[in-house]
């Protein structure tokens, strides 16, 4: 396929994932998935879908995206990139596969057990409509180790990720760890400010890499109106998962006599630690934002990204609501992988 026929069939990929209502073979795979994973609700999948369908498989986004790049002109795969894929949300892996197929290497993807139907049945439509796809990826069989590559993509926790630098010392790759977003308050917030937070925090229960587990707060802030409109989000407790959870780590604190605040929904609790458990945001005081902005660079290689209102000398900061809303060019940990992948064979 040249480059143009793969920027196509994303399209139509793309085109079909926007009009899903009356498709029942998408249905189906969405209801197994959520059968088999009760943390990938319907509204979550759906949820992925449409943002994968609206930021990245526009053919106007695609072609804009793969411009910046020198992408081999051959109309074969030419070479294979392992892809260990991780599960902690749906279609988490998608981009990693989206540029893979893109720059024209063939993908041997190994799925996580928790989401191992959604993919494969996006990459079997395509082959419905090209034939000539399907040599672009490969599914490797339950529990077939990943062999036969060139190169490697691998995403997992921080213990699976020093596994992952012994295994695939030996190939180009790209290894990702545990990384959070974070949320700066200034004090200034409106109610709709905090309900946009609300979704950096709720969106996918708080599953996701991008998923804010960590607000900086100005000494003495007073934490009522934010835990107003975070409860507007009082209906995810009522998913048993998440309620477990969220009744489990208010019994620690309890037995731990540990100062915390919370709304029913969300447990607010001080804690310098970026990683905070399901059902809880960890809150640190900072007292001046030139020092928190060191802090933040400082702890950069631990963060995806950052919502907020403050403006931070040298740093990034998203508006909130805007963090489970990454484009095609916001690639996980900054490492930009079309670069690397359509660079390979030059290094």
């Amino acid at each position: 396929m040249t480059l143009q026929e793969r920027i196509g069939i994303l399209s139509e990929l793309g085109d079909f994932l926007r009009n899903d209502t009356d498709n029942e073979a998408l249905m189906g795979v969405i209801q197994q998935t959520w059968i088999e994973n009760r943390w990938f609700t319907p509204e979550n999948i759906r949820e992925a879908i449409a943002a994968i369908a609206d930021t990245m498989l526009k053919p106007e986004l695609l072609e804009k995206w793969a411009a910046q790049y020198p992408i081999s002109s051959s109309t074969h795969p030419e070479h294979t990139i392992g892809l260990v894929m991780a599960g902690n949300i749906p279609l988490v892996g998608f981009h990693d596969w989206l540029c893979v197929f893109l720059s024209g290497a063939r993908a041997k993807v190994k799925l996580s057990e928790k989401d191992k139907n959604l993919l494969p049945f996006l990459i079997q439509k395509m082959g419905e409509w090209a034939h000539e796809s399907r040599e672009y990826t490969i599914f490797c069989a339950e529990n077939e180790p990943l062999r036969g590559f060139d190169a490697v993509i691998a995403t997992g926790s921080n213990n699976t990720a020093r596994y992952f630098e012994q295994y695939f010392a030996k190939y180009p790759h790209i290894i990702r760890r545990n990384r959070n977003a974070v949320g700066v308050i200034d004090g200034s917030e409106t109610f709709a400010d905090f309900y946009a937070l609300g979704r950096d925090i709720f969106a996918y229960f708080g599953l996701g890499c991008r998923n804010v587990s960590k607000i900086y707060v100005p000494r003495s802030y007073v934490f009522d109106p934010m835990l107003e409109a975070l409860h507007e989000y009082k209906e995810l407790a009522n998913h048993d998962k998440y309620r477990n959870n969220f009744d489990y780590n208010t019994t620690l604190l309890l037995l731990n006599s540990r100062h915390y605040l919370n709304n029913g929904c969300i447990i607010l609790l001080e804690d310098v630690s970026l990683n905070s458990r399901i059902a809880t945001v960890h809150y640190e005081y900072y007292d001046d934002s030139a020092v928190l902005a060191d802090d933040l660079r400082q702890k950069s290689e631990e963060i995806q990204c950052i919502v907020g209102k403050l403006t931070l000398p040298g740093i990034s900061v998203l508006p909130f609501g805007q963090s489970q809303s990454p484009t095609l060019n916001d690639y996980p940990d900054g490492v930009d992988v079309m670069h690397w992948l359509t660079t390979l064979d030059k290094s």
